[in-house]
């Protein structure tokens, strides 16, 4: 199934202009720009999560090291 990389909406796609749209918000693309919308998508994805696990990785750093001053 297609899922909107907008809204995360139904897509069908429209034989005649080979376009696939978005039911909810009426997003308009080819099966080219659908790909590239997705394929961003995911390394935005993936840079949020490596984000995410260094800020964790900080704080329990600091926290050890936090922990460890208080002799």
């Amino acid at each position: 199934m297609n899922y909107c990389p907008e809204c995360g909406g139904d897509m069908a796609h429209v034989w005649e202009t080979r376009r696939y749209v978005c039911k909810s918000c009426g997003l308009s693309v080819t099966h080219q720009e659908l790909f590239e919308l997705r394929q961003r998508a995911r390394e935005l994805r993936v840079k949020l999560e490596s984000d995410e696990e260094g800020q964790r990785t900080d704080r329990k750093e600091y926290l050890k090291w936090w922990l460890g001053k208080k002799k």
